[in-house]
């Protein structure tokens, strides 16, 4: 297959990232055509979305057609867009399985209205999210993962030698977890290394336990920490 630029992350293989641009094709599609079933009172396309959502989230992207779409149609002839953490938009994609599942109960069981709403609530947040970048469910995703961060895990102190740092640092030091074809990740080493700042950056995909242990919830994620271990200050994530 001919693309425009060089794939950095295989849709179908680096599943901890996607092209960003990727959510925003499904959201237009899931927005389009729940507002279509609303308007209509074709209401089983509800229930179809659903399906194809929990279809997708259960056997992967091959079996997603608006990724599909996307992957196979429109990157080829795009290009790639900007690698973020996958974990956001799935969550949001589960959001909008629970919503639509909703939506379509209600319209079995005689709640047209109720289930009118639900898929009117589905189609103006797709929508926002295809044609904005704000994503309600990707947002709820990083404040649940904060305050479950921020609860389960102790994160005022790093081990510097577990996390690759062989010699005491002079100073304080920024610990960076990243993913290598991540986007922001990149920009903000970027931004760090040309503030001069010493930094070490920690492979979520090669170090998953360090990710576990320390509630990495989103990459990027960065904390300034003091010679000594000490958490200072958080910087992302």
């Amino acid at each position: 297959m001919s693309t425009a630029t060089p794939r950095t992350a295989d849709p179908y293989r680096d599943l901890d990232v996607i092209d960003a641009r990727a959510p925003r094709f499904n959201q237009a599609t899931v927005g389009v055509l729940s507002l279509l079933a609303v308007l209509t009172g074709w209401w089983p396309i509800l229930a179809v979305l659903a399906a194809q959502l929990a279809i997708g989230l259960r056997f992967g992207r091959r079996y997603c057609l608006p990724c599909l779409a996307y992957f196979e149609l429109v990157q080829p002839r795009a290009g790639e867009g900007p690698i973020e953490d996958a974990r956001p938009p799935r969550f949001a994609n589960q959001v909008g399985l629970v919503v639509l599942g909703a939506a379509s109960v209600g319209y079995v069981v005689g709640l047209s209205t109720l289930g009118a709403g639900l898929g009117m609530l589905v189609a103006g947040l797709a929508l926002l999210a295809a044609t904005t970048g704000f994503c309600a469910g990707c947002q709820v995703y990083r404040m649940a993962a904060r305050l479950h961060g921020i609860r389960v895990t102790s994160f005022d102190r790093v081990d510097l030698l577990e996390v690759g740092m062989r010699m005491p640092p002079s100073g304080e030091i920024v610990v960076a977890f990243g993913h290598p074809l991540c986007t922001d990740c990149h920009a903000f080493e970027a931004r760090m290394r040309a503030d001069g700042r010493e930094m070490v950056v920690v492979d979520v995909r090669e170090h998953r336990w360090l990710a576990r242990k320390y509630g990495v919830a989103l990459v990027p994620s960065a904390v300034t920490v003091a010679p000594d271990g000490r958490v200072i200050a958080r910087l992302a994530g």
